[in-house]
């Protein structure tokens, strides 16, 4: 989640996206039965779990407008140098105001660097936040208003060959983006599908299952799927829980989370990692009890005077790295900075690269960590 977007990448948007899954045995140390596709060496298609007590590190490292598509190959080695590993994954945005043909240019350097492209599906003709989308929205998604280019993309992701990481509506139980139920339906039970669940929610819940089975359809059996969800979502209402959104295991390989603290150096609190994850993690335990969960995004901007960004940092991976929450096996930070307004001190960096106490951080703790992968286990 980023709920501001600089002052530059506002200005640029304003002017212009094989085998079945099968049972992974309970290994030693995780008491958790994963779903997940099994691997297949020969065809690099597929995506492993990582040995007990191991974890994967993933980077979303940054682009140059704030776009969140449009990062380099300088951006993710920036990073890998700096903190000693390289990432497993990469992830990024397909914006389908951007286009919704498959990114084969991003998706290629990102293979050719040696690790897997994660595309964040998001479905807005525009960068709005806190508003409803007129034209990809969910139900229009669900009438196949654009199916033919969801076909496309799926056999272009088919084509691809190897494994790829793909999530559709990010943070959904967040009502800063437009999928999230408060701008399709809500919690009202009269407008769309079964009578005795929220419209909102299953409205994206089955645009979900749209997309994956269009996938299915077209073959593409080189991505994992992954249900991303917000540790905190917003309403507080009963309607917007993360369960009443999940697709189901039937379609879902991984639960991803996002978890921040504060976001901008004016931020007048300093929320910490652990505690709403616990809450989160509970939840997921019973919903999904069976997936394995990455940390897709988290990270806390630098100079706030409430707390420091170097220490969270530390408190955050020693409790991920403690294996405090079983059944997390990745996590990736979000390494990026931003323009809030046209104060410069009030510009929001987390970018590891800027920080030298941060750097030593993950140095310690990823870098020199042999728990920490930098590539996919064999």
């Amino acid at each position: 989640m980023k709920s501001s977007l600089s002052i530059s990448a506002i200005l640029f948007i304003l002017l212009i996206s094989a085998c079945e899954s099968q049972r992974v045995p309970v290994v030693a140390s995780q008491t958790f039965e994963a779903t997940t596709k099994s691997a297949s060496p020969a065809s690099l298609t597929e995506i492993p779990l990582p040995p007990a007590g191991k974890f994967y590190h993933g980077i979303y490292p940054g682009g140059i407008t704030g776009a969140e598509s449009d990062l380099t190959l300088n951006d993710l080695q920036s990073y890998e140098e700096t903190v000693g590993k390289t990432a497993v994954w990469v992830y990024f945005s397909q914006n389908w105001y951007e286009g919704l043909d498959f990114p084969f240019e991003t998706a290629e350097w990102i293979r050719g660097a040696g690790s897997i492209p994660y595309i964040r599906m998001m479905p807005w003709s525009e960068w709005l936040q806190n508003v409803a989308e007129p034209l990809y929205n969910q139900q229009n998604i669900l009438d196949g208003q654009f199916n033919d280019s969801l076909r496309g993309w799926c056999a272009s992701a088919r084509d691809f060959g190897t494994p790829l990481l793909v999530e559709y509506g990010t943070e959904v139980n967040g009502e800063w983006f437009p999928w999230n139920g408060k701008w399709n339906g809500g919690g009202e039970t009269n407008g769309y599908g079964n009578p005795d669940y929220p419209d909102g929610p299953e409205r994206f819940r089955d645009a979900y299952r749209h997309f994956i089975n269009i996938c299915r359809e077209e073959g593409a059996e080189n991505i994992t799927w992954v249900f991303h969800v917000d540790v905190g979502g917003v309403p507080y209402d009963s309607w917007n829980d993360m369960e009443n959104y999940y697709p189901g295991d039937e379609w879902i390989d991984w639960i991803g989370f996002s978890d921040y603290g504060a976001q901008t150096p004016q931020t007048d609190h300093w929320d910490g990692f652990s505690d709403m994850l616990d809450l989160a993690y509970e939840q997921v335990e019973v919903f999904a009890p069976n997936k394995p969960i990455v940390i897709n995004e988290f990270g806390v901007p630098n100079y706030n005077p409430f707390g420091d960004q170097a220490d969270w940092a530390r408190a955050a991976l020693t409790d991920i790295l403690s294996m405090r929450w079983e059944r997390v096996i990745g996590f990736s930070w979000w390494n990026e900075k931003w323009q809030n307004d046209e104060n410069p001190a009030h510009d929001t960096n987390m970018r590891v690269q800027d920080n030298p106490a941060l750097a030593e951080v993950f140095k310690e703790l990823v870098g020199n960590n042999d728990a920490v992968l930098g590539r996919l286990a064999p």
